[in-house]
């Protein structure tokens, strides 16, 4: 048989084998990140007729070459073209993501790993990052819980959704700052309450509360007091407290300011001998002649059948009462802290704050006979007051904050409330930046005000988060984000890197298995920016055949197949030929 017709047979199949490549390349046209391959030929083998000979220097003769007559064509290689970037198409969907390099993502069945350049991902029932064609686990890098960075071990499977991950933890504030203008000619800030300033906060719960301080100018108009009031819940509700926290809260020192105020008793309120306070005939507020409980709104003679607890009431509401009567409805704080001129003896005067001489709190008026009716009287003007809070002074040359509580390099004042006990164990004790402040002229408006967290925005607090979104970032890192402005790093995606990546076996739907010419797995993988590689979301790589390519490379196999057949048809004729000569 003539040698033709079997290099013309494998001719036929080593064309129809490359048509079969060609063809798989384009029915995978349109699949994403699918790797055109091609083949190359190589000859089959040659049938040496005559070896080779050297020349031969006694005879004169020439060397003469091999004579070998090719055998056919064989299949030489079917390359990948696996590092070839495919286009990007753009889905907007965050879980579709794209490597620009020449890195896989690393997937698992539960059993082995393979490797893919389809980043079309979904969050599966249980909260896993998972592939869409098969449902094979994304692989990545887990967060290290103790210091909340990504910690490059052995990949695991992507949990993104679970249970820790949906939420996010309230934290309390802990840091705070004032800032903006405190103009001296603001009347707020030269009014008898001041200028109110809010302090919004949490608690470690989660909870949102307001504290409310006041700025008051005194005397030199270059110095304020800045005062804690009150403290208010998320309902607007007033938080009870008692004086002595209030003033525990913030300072825990008693003041002095200097302010004038003049204090005038209502007309219609009177001063009877017994030191009742009285409208027409009604006694309004009783002397009850107990130091703990000095005021009562029920007759004394009644008084004494109280409970510890109903006599704290009535007392509270007899000094109010009284309060009230002097002008400061509402404001029974700033009444007690005015500052008012005892006669100590024929030489000396001394000023104490009317809460010292209704309960007559020291040892100088335990000693006399002072009251408020008999040292106020109808009325009298207040050389100042005393408050608990910080004293907050003012260079009159520029503007700028000199002091706070008499500190004058680091101007910080401190809201205490987690010292206050039981009631308020949740919250934490919050630093306050004064530096911001400056006294400029503003035109009669002052635009002071107190915002959570520091100048850096550390230390705000927050209310709980629930998830409101999942993004990956180009080094692969997935974050959540929640509705308390708060954002969570929940994982890394893992990246596989191959010495020879065209040595890698196709496995189906997209994925591919390592073997011994590619390289091994480490188990570990690489951060995909380690090589100059990133991500893009929203966005799969499409195919990276060339029609174009493919449809040449088809014309050129076409002519191929139809010259080889024309090869078996020639050597059949010949034969043909030679079995006409027996006749």
């Amino acid at each position: 048989m003539m040698r033709s017709l079997y290099a013309g047979v494998s001719g036929l199949k080593t064309h129809q084998t490359k048509m079969d490549v060609i063809g798989n390349n384009i029915a995978n046209v349109n699949t994403t990140a699918y790797k055109s391959s091609s083949i190359t030929f190589s000859e089959l083998m040659s049938q040496t007729t005559q070896n080779a000979s050297g020349p031969n220097a006694a005879t004169g003769t020439g060397g003469i070459n091999a004579r070998q007559v090719g055998l056919g064509v064989k299949a030489g290689a079917i390359n990948l073209n696996i590092t070839g970037q495919g286009a990007s198409q753009s889905t907007g969907n965050p879980f579709d993501i794209m490597i620009n390099g020449e890195n896989f993502f690393v997937v698992s069945n539960g059993q082995e790993n393979f490797f893919t350049r389809e980043g079309s991902f979904y969050v599966d029932g249980a909260g896993n990052l998972a592939m869409t064609s098969n449902g094979y686990n994304v692989m990545g890098w887990q967060v290290d819980e103790a210091t909340g960075n990504i910690k490059q071990d052995s990949v695991s499977a992507l949990r993104i959704m679970n249970a820790a991950n949906m939420t996010y933890p309230p934290e309390a504030t802990s840091k705070a700052y004032v800032s903006g203008i405190l103009d001296k000619n603001d009347t707020d800030v030269t009014s008898t309450n001041g200028k109110v300033i809010n302090l919004n906060l949490y608690d470690n719960l989660g909870y949102s509360y307001t504290a409310r301080m006041t700025f008051k100018q005194s005397a030199d108009e270059n110095v304020y007091s800045m005062e804690f009031t009150k403290l208010l819940d998320s309902n607007g509700n007033e938080v009870e407290m008692t004086e002595a926290q209030r003033r525990a809260a913030f300072g825990g020192v008693a003041q002095t300011q200097e302010r004038t105020t003049s204090v005038e008793l209502n007309k219609n309120y009177s001063w009877d001998d017994s030191g009742n306070l009285m409208v027409g005939e009604e006694v309004v507020a009783y002397a009850t002649g107990d130091a703990d409980y000095p005021y009562s709104t029920v007759p004394v003679d009644e008084f004494g059948g109280l409970s510890a607890a109903e006599k704290s009431a009535e007392n509270s509401k007899a000094i109010d009462a009284i309060a009230k009567a002097y002008g400061f409805e509402g404001s029974t704080s700033d009444f007690l802290s005015l500052q008012i001129p005892v006669q100590i003896d024929a030489e000396t005067t001394q000023n104490y704050s009317v809460q010292q001489i209704i309960y007559k709190s020291t040892d100088t008026l335990s000693g006399m006979d002072a009251n408020l009716a008999s040292t106020v009287g109808d009325g009298i003007e207040s050389p100042g007051r005393s408050f608990y809070g910080y004293e907050v002074k003012f260079d009159p040359d520029t503007g700028e904050i000199s002091s706070v509580g008499g500190n004058s390099t680091t101007f910080l004042s401190y809201l205490n409330l987690a010292e206050l006990g039981d009631d308020f164990t949740n919250f934490s004790n919050i630093e306050i930046d004064m530096s911001e402040i400056s006294m400029y002229d503003n035109k009669g408006t002052s635009t002071v005000s107190a915002t959570s967290g520091d100048l850096s925005g550390v230390g705000t607090g927050r209310r709980l988060g629930n998830m409101i979104g999942v993004s990956v970032q180009n080094n692969g890192m997935i974050y959540a984000s929640y509705d308390n402005g708060m954002t969570k790093l929940l994982g890394q995606l893992a990246t596989a890197a191959f010495a020879n990546a065209s040595g890698l076996e196709r496995a189906g739907d997209n994925l591919y298995s390592a073997t011994l010419n590619s390289g091994e797995f480490d188990g570990v993988g690489v951060d995909i920016t380690a090589n100059g590689g990133y991500m893009s979301t929203g966005m799969l790589e499409m195919s990276n055949v060339d029609l174009s390519s493919e449809f040449t490379e088809m014309i050129t196999t076409q002519r191929g197949f139809q010259a080889n057949s024309r090869i078996i048809t020639v050597s059949d004729t010949l034969l043909e030929e030679l079995t006409n000569l027996k006749r």
